[in-house]
């Protein structure tokens, strides 16, 4: 059975409004992503690290909630699970101040099964953090052996933006094993300040991957494949809180190629109809998390589109 597997940090926000605490969940950006294909009753794996603490146990209970096996998540002794405080500004955008106690080893685990077809995800620092660079590698070996989908979401943040010349070696080689490229507009600037999105993906891009998608907030999403590109414009909203948004995008993405059954070598031909049938299910996603306070589509949503 095909399936997606996961990679990416495992954290606790506590989220913050007007400087007050107001709710606190689990979360990650992949973990997000996942968590709500895992509500969607799609077969997903989650590889990841968490202390063997009290967070680390609410994690572990919230993951198997939700469908997720905890088979691939190395739950340290020495540490502890990262907690991460998340400030919502008056637009419901967010700003992190993260707290982390890693162990000096990172996931000495096994890697799952990869098959033809499976989709791979990941995302954010924890795909280019030189400390798991070995296990990414092997991840993403693996996906390529395999004619797995790699999606990659940059996801790299200004907080990290003085590192990138540090990291431009883990970003091009990410690139070179990925099928679809997503990031935001904010991303891109931190990587490539000052460049446009024309012209990262024509000098920057291309070369590695075809398939670009560019989030803008509330503005337009742009794609790029090497066949086409196309604008899709963003519905307007008052958010809840934007927290989730783009990890949510990319699981409607994810979501639509398993529901269309769309294999890794469909990627390089599919049509601009097929394309927007998974652009529209990636900002149905990304709309129904900013209008929650959750990091993940609600249940409810989910039982609506099962597979």
């Amino acid at each position: 059975m095909r399936k997606v597997i996961g990679i990416g940090e495992t954290i606790y926000d506590v989220v913050f409004k007007n400087n007050q605490p107001f709710m606190a969940l689990p979360g990650g950006s992949t973990f997000n992503c996942v968590v709500s294909l895992g509500r969607l009753n799609v077969p997903a794996l989650f590889v990841s690290e968490a202390g063997n603490d009290k967070i680390g146990n609410i994690i572990k209970d919230f993951m198997k909630e939700n469908n997720l096996s905890i088979d691939y998540i190395d739950f340290f002794n020495e540490g502890s699970t990262p907690v991460a405080l998340a400030f919502l500004d008056e637009n419901q955008d967010v700003e992190y101040a993260f707290c982390r106690n890693f162990p000096e080893r990172r996931l000495p685990i096994d890697l799952p099964p990869i098959n033809e077809n499976d989709i791979v995800v990941l995302g954010s620092y924890f795909a280019v953090n030189l400390l798991l660079r070995e296990k990414i590698l092997e991840l993403l070996e693996n996906a390529r052996k395999r004619n797995a989908v790699v999606y990659y979401d940059i996801n790299f943040r200004k907080a990290h933006a003085y590192e990138r010349m540090k990291l431009m070696s883990s970003f091009l080689e990410n690139f070179e094993y990925s099928t679809i490229i997503r990031c935001s507009d904010e991303d891109l600037q931190s990587l490539y300040p000052g460049e446009s999105i024309d012209k990262i993906y024509t000098d920057r891009i291309s070369f590695y991957c075809k398939n670009f998608i560019v989030t803008q907030g509330a503005d337009h999403v742009i794609l790029k494949t090497g066949r086409f590109e196309k604008s899709y414009e963003v519905a307007s909203l008052d958010p809840v809180s934007t927290i989730g948004a783009g990890d949510n995008f990319n699981a409607g993405i994810i979501y639509g190629m398993m529901k269309y059954a769309i294999a890794a070598d469909d990627l390089s031909r599919l049509e601009e109809k097929d394309w927007d049938k998974l652009i529209a299910l990636a900002l149905k996603f990304s709309a129904e998390v900013c209008m929650t306070p959750d990091n993940y589509i609600s249940k409810e949503f989910a039982a609506t589109l099962q597979c």
